[in-house]
């Protein structure tokens, strides 16, 4: 079960006010990406839509599939070669935040590490 909506901003809404401080490394008009502050690889970067509309990929694949498309090439990019991107998808499954954000894993993963 999802938790309730909240009024306040999410953490990612405030790093895009520029509230929070955080190590970003690429921002366009749509989509904000920054360092994980507790990496879980040598290279974890969240890309982060600029809106808060989409709770998770499922509700931004039907609404915008273009912003998802753009994630992905963003990933893509600063990844600069092999890479996992994870979507954590509902409480059970790990997400915190709820507004849609992508994880960038890279940096000579092993096939089972991260399990």
């Amino acid at each position: 079960m999802e938790p309730m909506p909240s009024d306040s901003p999410t953490i990612f809404e405030r790093i895009v006010a520029r509230e929070i401080p955080a190590d970003i490394v690429f921002e366009s008009d749509r989509i904000i990406a920054f360092r994980d502050i507790a990496p879980q690889a040598p290279v974890h970067i969240l890309v982060v839509p600029k809106t808060a509309e989409y709770a998770n990929v499922t509700e931004l694949a039907a609404g915008d599939p273009g912003l998802l498309a753009e994630i992905v090439a963003t990933a893509e990019q600063l990844a600069e070669g092999d890479f996992r991107l994870v979507f954590n998808t509902g409480e059970g499954a790990g997400q915190t935040v709820f507004h849609v954000h992508a994880h960038v894993l890279a940096g000579g993963l092993a096939e089972g590490s991260l399990a």
